[in-house]
């Protein structure tokens, strides 16, 4: 498999938006990314129940609905799938509540035009004011996890801010359901040698807003995904052991 390379130069973009009762913000989302002229904004709305799907499709974005909230894991999947079908050589992930910065996008399509790497995830630890700490101290720990785990570094594991080529998206898919998909995205591709990097991209929070993210949840379901790799990794040292 091509790692990037020497991966094509991308020609059809695709801007996948997961969103949860973000009709408030939307919108602009939407608009911000349509100013970037990609070739396709996809926004999958995952149940919501505040419109965000019209509000969404009036903005201008295609628009596909989860009948009932799945996980922004499950909504990643199914994204994925219709970029893929659509044509598209790549795919940048945006949040659909206003916290990544669609202006930025032009950030990941420069550092892959320089380095041809195939997924490139937001870096928002340059610049942590604003921060919440308990995300603060999350994003180091996941960092020397991935680190420990896999022999990598990526500075904000959890940012789902990210470009990926549409090949590499069926050697690292992940059937976490939920926040943890991200992470274990990362530890697939490390496994199979696909390269990484990062982008640096603003840090914005809304402190007044409740975050969908829970930090005792996402920790447990982090160390299930954990669990599962060393479980794997034993599994297949005692099977070349044997052998």
């Amino acid at each position: 498999m091509d790692n990037g390379n020497h991966a094509k130069s991308i020609d059809r973009l695709g801007v996948l938006v997961c969103a949860f009762n973000e009709a408030d913000r939307i919108e602009r989302v939407v608009q911000a990314c349509l100013a970037q002229n990609p070739f396709l904004v996809l926004v999958v709305d995952d149940g919501s129940i505040d419109g965000t799907a019209d509000v969404a499709a009036k903005a201008g974005a295609k628009v596909v609905r989860n009948s009932e909230n799945i996980g922004k894991g499950a909504s990643l999947r199914r994204g994925f799938e219709l970029i893929r079908d659509a044509g598209c050589d790549a795919v940048i992930v945006v949040d659909g509540d206003g916290q990544h910065d669609p202006s930025e996008i032009p950030r990941f399509l420069d550092a892959y035009e320089r380095t041809r790497i195939p997924i490139l995830v937001g870096n928002r630890m340059a610049n942590t004011r604003g921060m919440p700490l308990v995300r603060r101290w999350t994003n180091r720990s996941m960092a020397w996890i991935l680190n420990r785990l896999v022999k990598i570094y990526v500075a904000d594991p959890p940012c789902g801010y990210r470009l990926y080529r549409v090949e590499v998206l069926p050697f690292i898919m992940s059937v976490e359901p939920r926040f943890a998909f991200e992470f274990d995205v990362l530890l697939h591709a490390a496994l199979r040698s696909i390269r990484i990097d990062s982008v640096r991209v603003s840090t914005i929070y809304n402190r007044r807003r409740r975050s969908h993210v829970a930090p005792f949840r996402d920790a447990w379901l982090l160390f299930g995904v954990v669990r599962h790799h060393f479980l794997d990794a034993r599994r297949e040292a005692d099977h070349y052991g044997a052998a």
